[in-house]
């Protein structure tokens, strides 16, 4: 078997185990997350400016990317960012914290990009501080 067809069945199999962990939710298109923190405020909609702290990973605990430690959220607008992303946050409120597991084809898919290999699973620390 070749590297790059292993490399999409490991992710593939590895969101199906998350998927078996009794803490986990599904939302649509097969994404799925974790509450580590409830939050109470709106939840965005499609045009709205979100403002967000996160870390993300690959499913061999790489960071590939990693806003935590800059001490001010990153502002972007929902329908401009990735799809996984766009379907998470509008399921979310200001002030929750999710862990949210992206499979490849609402993240960058078969093309990847800079330090993320074609076929990753996305693995989201993600803390919605507010909508605008």
């Amino acid at each position: 078997m070749n590297k790059k067809l292993e490399y999409k069945q490991q992710n593939e199999s590895f969101l199906q185990t998350v998927a078996l962990e009794p803490d986990v939710k599904q939302l649509s298109r097969g994404i799925m997350y974790q509450v580590l923190k409830p939050g109470e405020g709106a939840s965005p909609a499609d045009n709205s400016i979100v403002s967000v702290y996160y870390k993300g990973s690959l499913i061999n605990g790489k960071v590939f990317d990693n806003n935590t430690q800059q001490g001010y959220p990153d502002a972007f607008r929902l329908n401009e960012l990735i799809v996984g992303w766009q379907i998470a946050l509008r399921q979310m409120k200001a002030g929750d914290k999710w862990k949210i597991y992206i499979p490849s084809e609402l993240g960058y898919g078969s093309q990847g990009t800079s330090g993320i290999p074609r076929n990753s699973t996305l693995i989201f620390e993600i803390e919605l501080v507010s909508v605008g």
